[in-house]
């Protein structure tokens, strides 16, 4: 059964250029924080607002393992 977050929680934008699925987008969280993600294009990755990880996405799909996300300010 799929979670469902409140739209208020949500704070990514979508782009139909996208390759990610909207419906992947507006599920995935951090994993390190729980916290909803910001979808980055250049390079694509998504970016936890709060702990500031950034996880690549490779060949569409997010790579959502803590030890290889990178921490930018």
């Amino acid at each position: 059964m799929a979670k469902s977050f409140p739209a208020s929680l949500i704070h990514m934008s979508y782009n139909p250029n996208v390759m990610i699925d909207k419906n992947l987008l507006e599920i995935l969280v951090c994993p390190a924080c729980k916290q909803p993600l910001e979808y980055r294009q250049n390079p694509e990755s998504l970016k936890c607002q709060q702990c500031h990880r950034v996880y690549a996405v490779k060949d569409n799909i997010p790579i959502m393992l803590v030890d290889e996300a990178t921490i930018e300010p």
